[in-house]
């Protein structure tokens, strides 16, 4: 897909929580395409501590307003910066970047296509869950069933809920029982009362690990987005490398995956990538 570097202007900027703020952006002319999956490289300005731009995880694409919605975190000066955007100030965004979802469901667990039921279960824990809602969006125009799976510490920490339920059923889990069922997103009843035809998960690394873990375990299809840490958002300054199984084309011309390992940029590369392609499970 082709880039852009586009200084976008701020529509609103919405605190959700003390450590996460939502920020909505918009331009004189339609935004470019954007997948579900893909990011944005932020230019951060006004921070003596930070050179580099950041990567933010597309949340949710409006068409209609002509919008971008961005959940950032505040976890060091370029976000906490990005936090303190005023309505009208201007945003030098890279976008979009990288390898988003499969919303065609074309990749099961061998690597085929998906005959399972119609059912799509997306699984996201803390600011993980961003990507998941234009995703589901997406999904719903679709047709296909979605539910949300979506993780926290307490209920304080789940974001967004709202808007979450106009695209599919909404499941909870928070590791103090504040909300939903009480523990961890992989101990959550949903998991061994039914099956789904594809799982796509984005979050902390150990979350992911153990959804790709038990997706591998019932023979479901499932991706993950990976969250390494990337610099140039373009594969350039190789930040981001990930040890992947290496691909070849077999006699048909379709692509396996040998026992060899590669590395690749997850920029570039990723964010999302099928399970049966990470080397999680060695």
């Amino acid at each position: 897909m082709k880039k852009y570097v586009l200084d976008l202007t701020v529509k609103s900027v919405e605190r959700l929580h003390e450590r996460y703020v939502l920020i909505k952006l918009t331009d004189e002319k339609p935004l470019p395409q954007m997948l579900p999956g893909q990011f944005v490289e932020v230019l951060v300005g006004g921070s003596p501590t930070t050179f580099l731009r950041r990567p933010i995880s597309i949340n949710f694409v409006d068409k209609e307003q002509n919008e971008l919605w961005l959940l950032v975190a505040t976890v060091g000066d370029g976000t906490r910066w990005m936090a303190q955007l005023q309505v009208g100030d201007r945003l030098n965004c890279m976008l979009p970047l990288g390898n988003g979802f499969s919303v065609d469901r074309s990749a099961d667990a061998e690597g085929g296509p998906c005959d399972d039921a119609n059912k799509v279960l997306l699984v996201g824990g803390g600011v993980g869950v961003a990507p998941l809602l234009y995703l589901g969006k997406c999904y719903q125009d679709k047709g296909i069933d979605v539910t949300f799976l979506l993780g926290a510490r307490t209920r304080a920490d789940l974001l967004l809920l709202d808007e979450f339920r106009k695209y599919g059923r909404v499941l909870v889990t928070t590791e103090d029982g504040s909300d939903g069922e009480k523990g961890f997103l992989t101990n959550h009843s949903v998991l061994q009362q039914e099956h789904f035809g594809l799982i796509q998960c984005c979050g902390p690394t150990p979350m992911m690990k153990a959804v790709a873990r038990y997706a591998r375990e019932k023979g479901m299809a499932c991706e993950v987005s990976l969250e390494n840490l990337m610099a140039c958002g373009l594969g350039a300054c190789l930040c981001c490398v990930e040890k992947v199984k290496k691909e070849c084309k077999d006699v048909d011309d379709s692509p396996v995956a040998e026992a060899s390992a590669t590395n690749v940029c997850v920029c570039k590369e990723g964010p999302v990538f099928n399970i049966e392609r990470l080397l999680w499970q060695n």
